[in-house]
This record gives structure tokens, sequence and C-alpha cells, in this order.
């Protein structure tokens, strides 16, 4: 794998989000459990997981089919995050 900037800027926003988290879970503990749209009771950290992976499946996918930039599938992602936190 090389690593160039964008490599380095996706690593940076998964330990930066994870660094969040642990912060919000220090001020109020409990992990914020809740049920949500795809029928599984989630905590913050299940909600992040389920969001890494949708937005690697989305990147793969788009790789995969298209040959096109990778603007679009980083608005997916984006929308899918979104998703996964207020309706997950």
């Amino acid at each position: 794998m090389a690593w160039t900037a964008a490599t380095a800027a996706v690593f940076i926003g998964i330990f930066g989000a994870m660094a969040v988290l642990t912060v919000i879970e220090l001020r109020r503990p409990g992990g914020d459990e809740r049920r949500g749209a795809l029928g599984l009771t989630t905590t913050r950290g299940d909600r992040l997981f389920i969001t890494l992976m949708g937005a690697v499946y989305i990147f793969l996918a788009w790789l995969g089919l298209t040959d096109m930039q990778l603007w679009a599938p980083l608005g997916l992602s984006l929308l899918w995050a979104t998703f996964c936190f207020w309706k997950a």
C-alpha cells in the first residue's frame, strides 16, 4: 500500500473519529444504546463500525464498477454515515 496524502487522511479520520467517541464516552458513559431503522440495538461504537464498513463497500463497489473519480462515493459514504448515526 502506498502511503499518500489521501491514505494518511483516511487513517487520521478513522483515528480522529475514535478519539472523538472516546471523549464522548468519558463524558457520557453507557454507549447511548438505541434500536434503529436497521432493527439492531447499537451503541456509538457499533454505529461507527457499521459506518466504516459501509463506506468501504461503497468505495470498493465504485472502484470495481466504474472508472470515474471518487467524489461521488465520498458523498454516498457521508450520506451513509449520516443515516447510521441518526437512524441506525
